[in-house]
């Protein structure tokens, strides 16, 4: 039996516009699936998503008309319980038999087809039966339900269907938006399935202003996004749309500029997808307002453009915003100036508010706002904002201290004091996204300097995965300090991160602790850093230290993973648990030189097996007397070890590990004709304590820069 293609689409209202790729993607992936797990598709068929803001629809290749028969083996019963001692069949094994379909018009020989096998210890009796293949309108029926079923749906609508027995009534469906119909084509032919109250045919709509005609008929499942397109005036791929907006806006860009400028749209690829959701065929204006408006912080009215309007902000070479914007429009009119307008004067007012808050927020100074953060609640179980500022404030001085830096208490004080007062300003009320931008703004306006504006503008820093670092040391330390604080207090009181769930954003504070003391090669240990901001909570929280390094140290070693360091690289340098986070990568690029010494697969499994001895002699002092050495080749290991042992420590104490692991590596050859000849474990008690104590030295000497057994594979 030949295959042919499959269309299915479902036309609803419109569908959110942040959910539709997901919406769609879902949707078609689970159709497939559900149709090759009922045999009606290829392993190998190719499938096409389609969404729109008013349908979801799947194009799936090479789906049979009926599924291939296929032979069903089931276990019955053991041998002993079918069939009695003349081997007739039990009147258990008849039961069993009927209840499975099988034909016993002739049960003497329906029992002479079973067929034994071996099973366990025992003999059974195995049902060989043929099931016949599911037709395409049994099988898409029930693939079509699934993936229904399993839509990722933000929210459910519930809505009435008029039925269609003689007495008036309603009954109620439930799904992402309202349902009007459905198209289903094997090929030119309609599979006759119904769901959402609707059953499948061949029409659906087009665009709501510009299609061609109405209702738009699709003739068969390849002809489907070629119809939409010409007679639809829709562009049915979600994907295809995505690029044409972006192809459009490039080239409005280049148009908007003219010769005298060069101007890009902004990169939002959130804000393109949802952009996407929201049109079937795109047209990308140009529009402008008054330049005036410019005077307002770019932030502010790039985010009131993309956030309300969805508007497509211009930046020219220098990142500076211009007083150009792109619209992506549903329509093509052949006068487009009224939408133009349209947009012009609804953005107007956006701005307008936008000016005015900046305007507002500037005539009180941010010293003036410290007061009002003791009247802002930040946690019930840690007090309010006031209180936060004044633990922020502390534990940025400890730091400040522990850098030894006079210069950049006073600044940083000042920074930290006064980084959370614009979460008071009417901008940051009306847009949290801006929150430290703002107030980097108003700290310039206040006459702070710019040490402190950007400091407070960055203390958020890295408020994402890949996002910079704050830009000044002032900024570092009140950022470490606002990190900390988070972090300390919120395993104090138990509020941890499970699972997915991590409302408090702790694992993206630890990741921004990490990367500022290992990418500014910070001198600060971090469990002393942990240590001296427990005192600023006073009895507010319980000592959660231990827990909280051991948290930072498991996202540090996924980290590292997930930078193509190999997982022995990672466990020898973290299991060591360096305090110093800024020798992590100079100690994992010393393992690596390390390990590729040919010296290096000896002296790793030398250090596992000496770890193993020493396990069992917890209590020995790395301590040798040698007047107690008296085999050759341990006098030879401790010479070995008063040579290069003093050399490698230099090394180590001046960060260089890579050359420290490097001269360790000459002890190879002691190391292995001492294990050859000499027993550790002598029955003299002073000479096994002298032996254990070399080794105990040998062992610190090659596992300050790394756990060199973790190499082993």
């Amino acid at each position: 039996m030949s295959t042919q293609n499959l269309l299915v689409e479902l036309f609803v209202e419109e569908l959110p516009p942040k959910a539709l790729k997901k919406l769609g993607d879902a949707f078609a992936s689970e159709l497939a699936a559900q149709l090759r797990s009922g045999g009606l598709a290829d392993a190998d068929s190719v499938v096409t998503p389609y969404a729109t803001p008013r349908r979801l629809g799947a194009h799936i290749t090479n789906v049979w008309r009926k599924a291939a028969d296929k032979t069903v083996q089931q276990k019955l019963m053991p041998v002993s319980v079918g069939l009695d001692a003349t081997g007739q069949a039990t009147p258990a094994l008849l039961k069993k038999l009927q209840a499975l379909g099988a034909d016993l018009t002739d049960p003497v020989q329906t029992v002479a087809a079973l067929r034994r096998a071996p099973d366990g210890k025992a003999e059974a009796l195995f049902y060989d039966s043929l099931v016949s293949g599911a037709a395409l309108d049994t099988g898409l029926q029930k693939a079509l339900e699934e993936a229904i079923a399993r839509l990722p749906i933000p929210k459910v609508m519930t809505y009435q269907l008029e039925t269609d027995c003689e007495l008036p009534g309603w009954s109620s469906v439930q799904f992402v938006r309202p349902a009007h119909g459905l198209v289903a084509l094997h090929g030119s032919t309609v599979v006759p399935v119904d769901v959402l109250g609707l059953k499948a045919g061949k029409h659906t709509q087009g665009h709501r202003f510009e299609a061609l005609v109405s209702p738009v008929l699709i003739m068969d499942a390849d002809s489907y996004a070629d119809t939409l397109r010409e007679d639809g005036a829709v562009i049915a791929s979600f994907a295809e749309r995505r690029a044409e907006i972006a192809r459009q806006l490039a080239a409005a860009a280049i148009t908007a500029g003219g010769p005298a400028a060069v101007l890009r749209p902004i990169e939002d690829e959130a804000l393109l997808d949802e952009v996407t959701g929201l049109v079937e065929r795109p047209n990308v204006l140009v529009c402008a307002f008054e330049p005036a408006f410019l005077d307002v912080p770019q932030e502010c009215l790039i985010l009131t453009m993309k956030a309300n309007q969805k508007y497509f902000p211009l930046l020219d070479a220098a990142d500076k915003l211009s007083n150009q914007f792109l619209v992506v429009s549903n329509i093509s009119p052949a006068d487009a100036s009224a939408v133009i307008g349209g947009n012009e004067r609804v953005v107007r007012p956006r701005l307008a508010d936008a000016k005015f808050f900046f305007d507002q927020d500037r005539k009180k100074t941010l010293e003036s706002r410290v007061a009002g953060l003791d009247k802002v609640v930040y946690h019930n179980k840690l007090g309010t904002q006031g209180e936060r500022m004044q633990r922020v404030r502390e534990l940025a001085g400890a730091i400040s201290e522990q850098l030894a830096d006079p210069a950049l208490s006073a600044a940083v004080d000042t920074a930290a004091r006064l980084a959370k007062t614009d979460l008071l300003t009417d901008m940051v009320g009306e847009f949290p996204e801006l929150q430290g931008i703002m107030g980097g703004y108003y700290a310039r306006h206040d006459g702070l300097g710019e040490a402190i504006a950007l400091a407070i503008e960055d203390h958020y820093k890295p408020r994402f995965a890949g996002d910079a670092l704050p830009r000044n040391a002032v900024g570092v330390v009140v950022a470490l300090a606002d990190k900390l604080e988070t972090l300390v207090g919120m395993f104090g009181i138990g509020n941890l991160p499970t699972g997915d769930k991590d409302p408090f954003a702790l694992r993206r504070h630890a990741l921004g602790v990490m990367r500022m003391l290992i990418e500014q090669d910070l001198p600060l240990a971090l469990d002393a850093l942990i240590a001296s901001a427990l005192p600023v909570f006073g009895d507010r929280i319980v000592d959660a230290g231990a827990a909280l390094s051991e948290f930072i140290f498991e996202r540090l070693a996924g980290t590292l993973r997930e930078q193509a360091y190999s997982a022995a690289e990672v466990d020898a340098v973290l299991v060591l648990r360096p305090q110093r986070l800024g020798d992590v990568p100079k100690r994992l690029a010393a393992v690596r030189a390390f390990a590729a010494l040919p010296e290096a697969p000896a002296l790793a499994a030398a250090n596992k097996r000496i770890g193993n001895i020493l396990k069992k002699a917890p209590d020995v002092d790395a301590h040798v007397s040698a007047v107690l050495l008296r085999e050759p080749a341990e006098i030879a290991l401790y010479a070995a070890m008063q040579s290069l042992a003093p050399q490698a420590q230099a090394q180590f104490e001046a960060g260089d590990y890579t050359a420290s692991l490097k001269t360790l590596a000459a002890l190879r050859l002691p190391v292995d004709d001492f294990f050859d000849t000499v027993m550790v474990n002598a029955e003299e008690m002073d000479l096994r304590l002298n032996r254990q104590g070399l080794l105990k030295s040998l062992h610190l000497a090659m596992n300050r820069v790394a756990d060199l057994s973790k190499l082993v594979a």
